[in-house]
């Protein structure tokens, strides 16, 4: 049975990681590589917003446009002409 005591456990993992993050050494433009990046990552992603939202808003109107011209030309039952004159007293 291994019995440890478990401040020692602590200070041991506590040394441990203090050696590894000495060890640790960034690059003198790290921040300024990474933020540049991440600006570039951004300005990507409102482009292709942007795109989408464009596409998106041209195929509505197509289809709008497409759907308006398919509709009949002819006047329907609703608007035959027959009924009584603008105006007119109902009967």
């Amino acid at each position: 049975m291994n019995h440890t005591d478990p401040d020692r456990t602590e200070r041991e993992l506590t040394e441990a990681l203090a050696a590894l993050a000495g060890e640790v050494r960034a690059a003198p433009d790290a921040y300024r590589t990474a933020r540049g990046e991440w600006l570039r990552r951004e300005r990507r992603r409102r482009l292709v917003l942007a795109v989408l939202i464009t596409v998106v808003f041209a195929l509505a109107t197509l289809i709008g446009l497409w759907v308006l011209n398919e509709a009949p030309s002819h006047p329907g039952v609703i608007f035959s002409g027959l009924g009584p004159a603008p105006g007119a007293p109902l009967p």
